[in-house]
């Protein structure tokens, strides 16, 4: 069957009522964390070869053998598969045609909407089949919330703001930097931006931001010094296009709602996550200065940036420092 988002939760919490648990889709973070969670409903100790059987993706020929072995000491058995492919629905089809307790957990990152094994699992009543896409907005927000509700630690809102613009999106990483914060915090206790700065991230990332919404409000010195603080804490030039991009795609939305009427500050404020509060002002200035399109013309030159970054041979970090001199400049991109 196929479970939707908000069944997913209740879904790996009963995950032993399902002979099979199908994780699919584009992060493999959330696919690993998740199939944990299922096979732990069954199995307690993941380091139990008697009850948990893990297989690789070469080794998926072994699926329908361990699917139906009988446990040695008792209890269920669980077959852990990573890297799951089409090749395996035979076996699969063979296995649920037979009665048995091991719960099936199989990872397939690999497998697009055109799968047959992917079809076959989101029809059958005895298959759960969730996608695993990366988080945003809202609900990457109240994935970091609930992690850090098991210590009893919450964020404020400015804090919560700041890590959201630098988590990115992956669950593996989401969650390492995360885990920074609940060694950091004490029970009960509330962080601040501050709290969240000092302990999470990559000071190049924060810096490259800096440089570029600097940029964007026309503080050339203020650029140029944040560019090299950066690129000395061991920024690479293919994150600085991808920073850049991130922020005048803010700056678009924002000039796509003054369009529709609303005042600059509103625009601002209506933006999901929200401006951090200490580049408001440079936000403002940036708003002030660029018209949208101008903004547009600055995002295609910004993806020819990072494709011109990623050949060989091109000297990449003098043309992001051609970019940077151009983004403080927005009649540079008007007349494109």
């Amino acid at each position: 069957m196929k479970i939707t988002a908000q069944a997913v939760r209740q879904t790996l919490k009963d995950a032993g009522s399902w002979r099979v648990v199908l994780l699919h889709g584009d992060d493999s973070g959330l696919i690993r964390e998740r199939a944990k969670e299922a096979v732990q409903v069954v199995v307690d100790d993941l380091d139990d070869p008697f009850r948990l059987a893990r297989l690789e993706a070469e080794e998926q020929d072994r699926l329908e053998e361990e699917a139906l072995a009988l446990s040695l000491t008792g209890g269920r058995r669980a077959v852990w598969l990573r890297g799951v492919q089409d090749g395996a629905l035979g076996q699969l089809k063979t296995v649920l045609e037979h009665e048995s307790d091991t719960l099936i957990v199989l990872e397939g990152p690999g497998l697009t909407s055109r799968s047959k094994l992917r079809q076959f699992a989101e029809k059958h009543k005895k298959v759960a089949s969730i996608g695993c896409y990366p988080e945003e907005g809202r609900t990457l927000s109240r994935t970091v919330a609930d992690i850090l509700a098991e210590d009893q630690i919450r964020l404020d809102r400015d804090g919560m703001a700041w890590l959201l613009g630098h988590l990115g999106n992956d669950r593996t990483l989401v969650r390492g930097e995360v885990e920074k914060l609940r060694l950091y915090g004490e029970p009960g206790s509330t962080l601040t931006v501050d709290d969240v700065q000092a302990c999470v991230g990559d000071s190049g990332q924060a810096s490259l931001d800096d440089a570029v919404y600097a940029a964007l409000a026309g503080n050339r010195l203020a650029a140029d010094r944040a560019f090299e603080r950066a690129m000395g804490d061991g920024a690479n030039p293919v994150a600085f296009a991808r920073v850049t991009l991130s922020v005048l795609e803010r700056f678009c939305q924002a000039s796509l709602l003054i369009q529709a009427g609303q005042s600059r500050q509103e625009a601002m404020g209506a933006l999901k996550p929200p401006v951090f509060f200490r580049r408001k002002d440079e936000f403002l200035a940036g708003l002030k200065r660029w018209s949208l399109p101008a903004l547009l013309q600055a995002a295609q030159a910004t993806q020819a940036l990072e494709l011109a970054c990623k050949q060989s041979g091109t000297p990449d970090e003098l043309l992001c420092r051609r970019h940077l001199v151009r983004l403080c400049h927005p009649r540079a991109f008007e007349q494109d």
